[in-house]
C-alpha cells in the first residue's frame, strides 16, 4: 500500500506548542509528513532570528520530546525564491513526493491548488498566544514564553544566547546624529 504524505511549511522562529498541535493532527490524516523549514537563508533579524540549522534541531527534538517516530518525519530546510509562478516546483525539487499540503496561506494555497494538489487549512491552536510573533515579543519583554514552546525550543534558545540575540535585534539603532 502506498503511503501518503503532507508537507507543511513554516518558518517556524521558534518552533512552539502550535507548531507540535499542528503536526499531530496532520499525522491522524497521514502516513508520513515533510516539515519545511521556510525562509531558510534568513537569520538573525527581528522576525527570523533563528537560523535554519538551529530550526531543524529545535523541531528534531521537540518531535522526539513528543514521541514522534522518526520514521514518520522528514525536516527540510527551504530558501525563498522571489518567483512565485514557479515557487511550488522549487519546493517539489527539495522535497520527497507528496499528496497533501497543509497550509493557511493564501498564495501559497493558491499556488499549490494551480498545480492540482489538495490543499487542507491545517487548524489553529490558541493562534493568540502560539504563535513566534508572540513568543518573540514577550522574550523581548521579558514576559514568560517558555510554557508557549516545547523544552527542546527553551533548552536550544537557551543553548545559542537567544534571548540575548532577540533582545539585542530588536534594539533601534542609535544614531550619531
Amino acid at each position: 500500500m502506498e503511503k501518503i504524505r503532507g508537507i507543511l511549511i513554516g518558518r517556524m522562529q521558534p518552533v512552539h506548542n502550535g507548531h507540535m498541535e499542528v503536526i499531530k493532527q496532520i499525522l491522524t490524516e497521514v502516513d508520513e509528513i515533510i516539515i519545511g523549514i521556510g525562509s531558510a537563508q534568513l537569520s538573525h533579524e527581528i522576525k527570523d532570528p533563528f537560523t535554519a540549522g538551529e530550526r531543524l534541531v529545535m523541531m528534531n527534538q521537540a518531535l522526539a520530546e513528543i514521541e514522534v517516530d522518526p520514521s514518520r518525519y522528514y525536516i527540510i530546510p527551504m530558501q525563498d525564491i522571489n518567483f512565485n509562478a514557479i515557487w511550488p516546483s522549487h519546493v517539489k525539487m527539495l522535497t520527497p513526493p507528496f499528496d497533501i499540503v497543509y497550509s493557511g496561506n493564501p498564495l501559497v494555497k493558491q499556488l499549490f491548488c494551480e498545480e492540482g494538489y489538495e490543499v487542507r487549512q491545517p487548524p489553529l491552536y490558541d493562534r493568540l498566544h502560539l504563535s513566534g510573533t508572540e513568543v518573540r515579543r514577550r522574550i523581548i519583554n521579558d514576559e514568560p514564553w517558555q510554557h508557549l514552546v516545547p523544552n527542546a525550543t527553551v533548552e536550544l534558545i537557551r543553548e545559542i544566547n537567544g534571548i540575548e540575540r532577540i533582545k539585542n535585534l530588536s534594539k533601534k539603532e542609535v544614531s550619531d546624529i
